[in-house]
């Protein structure tokens, strides 16, 4: 009789078969929870009622009021005193404070990956997704490609220090920039505002490309304030 093949075993096997993630229902609730709160629509402010959020995930009140507290815990959601909790109210000096740093640390990834001769295909790529994603008017892939170029921008650097200063600010980058390009309904200039940067490191014309970077970031300045920040 023939021996059947093992799959997993030894060091020729074709591929191998990813293990089961076994992950507590709290969790994934709270993954749920925050990619909703990220992507913007769960919008700041909004209260989170744990008979709704029940019903709505098919889940006992339980594993939603652990995973509330895990979102209290990050920072997204605040406790209202006498009216429970919400998602947690951006202000417009925190939206200040995030984009300008944000453009501090942009800035300094320009200086770098034109220092280090860095290679730009990662960020040619990912404006190659958001060109696509605005001719077909898909907002959440174009909001995917937005971000995936910010972070490029940031790996390319290769600065340890800098990649994990703006991990620590990502959860507000991104959510701050889902509610713009939410409320900004021409997504071709979304996606026309990145191949400049990336033809400007190119070129090795530092100067432009700060400007570029400094100008894209200080854009939120021609939105409304009212359409993406809350008042406490």
């Amino acid at each position: 009789m023939m021996n059947e093949p093992q799959v997993g075993h030894g060091a020729g096997s074709a591929h191998l078969i990813a293990p089961i993630e076994n992950m507590p229902l709290r969790v994934q609730v709270a993954d749920r929870l925050r990619a909703e709160i990220l992507s913007g629509r769960l919008r700041p402010g909004s209260s989170l009622v744990e008979t709704a959020l029940a019903e709505q995930l098919h889940v006992s009140r339980a594993p939603i009021r652990e995973a509330i507290q895990i979102l209290e815990n990050d920072g997204l959601v605040e406790t209202v005193a006498y009216k429970g909790k919400r998602v947690k109210p951006l202000t417009a000096r925190e939206v200040s404070e995030t984009y300008s740093l944000r453009e501090t640390f942009e800035i300094m990834a320009v200086n770098r990956i034109l220092e280090n001769s860095a290679p730009l295909s990662a960020l040619r790529e990912q404006c190659d997704y958001m060109a696509k994603a605005a001719e077909a008017g898909d907002l959440s892939a174009l909001v995917a490609a937005d971000e995936a170029f910010h972070q490029a921008l940031i790996r390319l650097a290769d600065h340890d220090l800098l990649l994990a200063s703006w991990r620590s600010l990502y959860m507000r980058v991104h959510q701050i920039m889902a509610l713009r390009n939410r409320d900004e309904s021409n997504l071709e200039e979304i996606a026309g505002n990145h191949p400049p940067i990336v033809q400007a490191l190119a070129n090795r014309d530092a100067e432009r490309a700060i400007r570029l970077v400094s100008e894209h970031t200080r854009a939120l300045a021609d939105f409304d304030p009212d359409d993406i920040v809350q008042a406490v």
